[in-house]
C-alpha cells in the first residue's frame, strides 16, 4: 500500500493533458515492439499515447479493421459510437468516426455531444436489434428487419475507454450485435488485422476530415441518455424506490455517468444527489489508489475514500445518504457505500444482489434462470444459490461469457468479482449484455426500499447463514513469457493431495459452467479455493484466493498458491 493512498491528489500526481494528448498524434508506434502492437485484452485495447501504445495510429488500425471485420460478418446497421472523459477519449472518437464515416458507415453519435456509459451503448444495439419485441434481439442475419438492399440491418458499437484505468490512458473497446464485449474470436482477428495494418503503414486505411465526418448524412444523432433513462422502470422498481424516499448520494467519479444521474433523479423523481459533478481529465478531485497512482476504480476503499468518508454518521447518528453509489470513468461498475459497513467488497454486494433478486424480487423472471458468476468469484455466490435451489453458472473471467445466457433469458444475473455485474428486465428478457453500473447502484436502493436494511446488514445475515469467508487478490509482475507459461497451466501440475490442510476437491483448467478454458489454473476444497491466472491487460499474474477457515487459513492457501506459481514461472 502506498504511504498516501486514499489521500487527495497533489498537482505533482496530475498529467499534463497538453503533452498526452499531443502525444496522440506525434508518437508513430514501433510496430516490432510488442508494448506498442494492438492487443485486444479483456476489455479492448488500451494503452497511454506516452508509451505509444495509443495513438493516432493505433485507432485508424483497428477502426479500419472493425470495418472490414463487420462488412465479413454481414453487419450492415448503424454503429453506436460514444466515450468516456478521458482525456484521450475524444481525439480517439474523433479519429473513429472519421475513418468510419470513409467508409460509409452509419453511425450514431450522443445527441448531446456528451458522455455516453458503456451500458447506454449495449442497451442501445440491443434495442435496435430487437430488444422489448415479441421476435426478441437478433444477433445474425435473416429475412425480419433485413434492409432494401437485403442487408441485416444489425447495429453494433464502439467504446472509446479504458475503463478505470489512470488518466494517461486511452482505450477502444468493441461491441457486436449481441450488444456484450467481442470475444476472441471477433478481437483477435480485429487486433491481427489492425497490426498488419500498421506493419504496412496503413496503406489502405481511408479517412475523411473531421468536419467531413461530422456532417457526413452516414453521421447521425442518438439520444443515449433519454432512451436508457426512460427505460429504467422496466429492469428496476423504480415507484418503489421513489415512494419509499431512499435518499441515494451518486458518485460517477468524473466519469461519463456524470449527466445521466441528474437525468435519473429528475425524470424519475428520485431523491438523488450528484455527489460530485465535476469532469476534469486529471481527475484533480480524485484521493490516490492503493498504489499512489489516480485510478477511478469504485471497488477501491483508496480511490472511493471521499464518498465513504462523506458518509459516516453525524454526532446525532444520522448521515447524509441511505445508500451512496460510486461509478467508474464510462459507469460499467458500481462501488456501494453503507452507513453501517462503508464500501461494500464487491463479492458481499454480488451475492446480497442475487439473494435479492432470486429471493422473490423478480417474479417475472424463468423459475430455472441460472446465476452467472465469474469462477474467481466468492464461492458464497455458490452457497447462495444452493440455498436458492438456483443452477449456478461458473465462467471464466470476463463478461462476455454471460452474453448467450442474458441474450435468452437463461442466466438472470451475471457478475464478476471485479464490480460488474448486468440482470434481466422484469419480464425476463435483456437490458444489456454488457457491464451496467449505474443499474447495479440503483438496485442497492431498491434493496434498501424494499428490505428495510441496507445491503451491508444483508450481507451480514448471508455470513450469518453460510458462514464467513475472507478474500484476497494479490498481484505481481509477470513478463510476457511468464504469462503465456501461466495460462497454459494443466491440473497434474498440481501434484499435492491436500491444500492448507484440506483435502483437494478440484484442479480446474476449464470452467464448470461452459468448458471454456480459464487461461489458468483453481483449485478448491471444501472451504477453500485459489485460482492463478494472467491478466488481460497489464503486464500481471493475479492469484485470487478464498477461506471459510479464518485469516490465517487464508495465509496457507495464498503461501500454497504462490509457492505452485513460482516453480511454473521458474521452470
Amino acid at each position: 500500500m502506498h504511504p498516501r493512498a486514499g489521500t487527495p491528489a497533489l498537482p505533482e500526481d496530475l498529467i499534463d493533458t497538453d503533452a498526452v494528448v499531443g502525444a496522440y498524434y506525434d508518437l508513430i508506434p514501433d510496430v516490432h515492439d510488442p508494448a506498442q502492437q494492438v492487443v485486444f485484452g479483456t476489455s479492448g485495447h488500451r494503452g497511454s499515447s506516452l508509451d505509444a501504445a495509443f495513438n493516432e495510429a493505433h485507432i485508424i488500425a483497428i477502426t479500419t479493421a472493425i470495418v472490414e471485420y463487420r462488412r465479413s460478418q454481414g453487419t450492415d446497421g448503424p454503429l453506436f459510437l460514444g466515450r468516456d472523459t478521458h482525456a484521450l477519449s475524444l481525439p480517439a472518437w474523433q479519429t473513429a468516426l472519421e475513418v468510419l464515416a470513409a467508409a460509409d458507415v452509419e453511425v450514431h453519435v450522443d445527441a448531446r455531444n456528451g458522455f455516453t456509459p458503456t451500458p447506454a451503448v449495449s442497451h442501445a444495439i440491443l434495442l435496435h436489434n430487437g430488444a422489448g419485441t415479441a421476435q426478441g434481439v437478433r444477433t445474425v442475419g435473416g429475412a425480419a428487419g433485413a434492409g432494401a438492399t437485403g442487408g441485416t440491418g444489425l447495429a453494433d458499437g464502439i467504446v472509446v475507454t479504458p475503463s478505470h484505468n489512470p488518466p494517461r490512458d486511452g482505450g477502444f473497446k468493441y461491441n457486436p450485435p449481441h450488444g456484450g464485449p467481442a470475444g476472441s474470436d471477433a478481437t483477435g482477428w480485429i487486433a491481427d488485422r489492425a497490426n498488419e495494418l500498421l506493419r504496412s503503414g496503413l496503406a489502405g486505411a481511408r479517412r475523411v476530415s473531421l468536419e467531413q465526418a461530422l456532417a457526413a448524412p452516414t453521421t447521425r444523432k442518438h439520444d443515449f441518455m433519454s432512451a436508457y433513462v426512460a427505460d429504467l422502470p422496466n429492469v428496476l422498481d423504480i415507484d418503489l424506490i421513489r415512494a419509499s424516499g431512499v435518499r441515494i448520494g451518486a458518485d460517477p467519479l468524473g466519469g461519463a455517468a456524470v449527466e445521466y444521474w441528474g437525468e435519473i433523479a429528475e425524470r424519475h423523481g428520485l431523491d438523488l444527489t450528484v455527489v460530485n459533478p465535476a469532469v476534469d481529465p486529471r481527475w484533480a478531485f480524485m484521493t490516490l489508489d492503493w498504489d499512489g497512482k489516480i485510478r477511478m476504480d469504485c471497488s477501491s476503499p483508496s480511490a472511493m475514500a471521499s464518498l465513504v468518508e462523506g458518509m459516516r454518521p453525524a454526532a446525532d447518528g444520522t448521515t447524509a445518504f441511505d445508500v451512496a453509489t460510486g461509478n467508474d470513468a464510462d459507469a460499467d461498475r458500481h462501488g456501494i457505500v453503507t452507513p453501517d459497513g462503508g464500501l461494500m467488497n464487491p463479492n458481499h454486494y454480488l451475492a446480497v444482489a442475487i439473494s435479492y433478486l432470486y429471493g422473490g424480487a423478480r417474479p417475472g423472471w424463468a423459475p430455472d434462470a441460472a446465476i452467472g458468476k465469474t469462477l474467481v468469484s466468492s464461492a458464497l455466490i455458490d452457497r447462495v444459490a444452493a440455498d436458492l435451489g438456483r443452477r449456478l453458472l461458473e465462467v471464466p473471467v470476463g463478461f462476455k461469457w454471460f452474453v448467450p445466457g442474458l441474450l435468452d433469458g437463461s442466466v438472470g444475473f451475471g457478475g464478476e468479482e471485479s464490480a460488474g455485474a448486468s440482470f434481466l428486465r422484469h419480464d425476463g428478457t435483456v437490458w444489456t449484455t454488457d457491464k451496467d453500473g449505474i443499474l447495479l447502484a440503483l438496485l442497492a436502493g431498491e434493496i434498501t426500499a424494499r428490505t428495510g436494511r441496507s445491503p451491508s446488514q444483508l450481507h451480514a445475515e448471508l455470513v450469518e447463514r453460510h458462514g464467513q469467508s475472507w478474500y484476497a487478490r494479490v498481484d505481481a509482475p509477470a513478463t510476457r513469457e511468464q504469462k503465456a507459461a501461466l495460462g497454459s497451466l494443466r491440473p497434474e501440475q498440481v501434484t499435492a493431495s491436500t491444500l492448507a490442510g484440506e483435502e483437494i476437491t478440484g484442479r480446474l483448467v476449464e470452467a464448470p459452467g461452459n468448458g471454456a478454458p480459464i487461461g489458468g489454473l483453481k483449485v478448491t476444497t471444501a472451504n477453500a479455493w485459489f485460482a492463478a491466472r494472467p491478466s488481460g491487460t497489464e503486464d500481471v499474474y493475479k492469484v485470487y484466493a478464498e477461506s471459510f477457515v479464518s485469516q490465517e487459513h487464508l495465509t496457507q492457501v495464498q503461501a500454497a498458491a504462490q509457492e505452485l506459481v513460482t516453480q511454473t514461472l521458474a521452470g
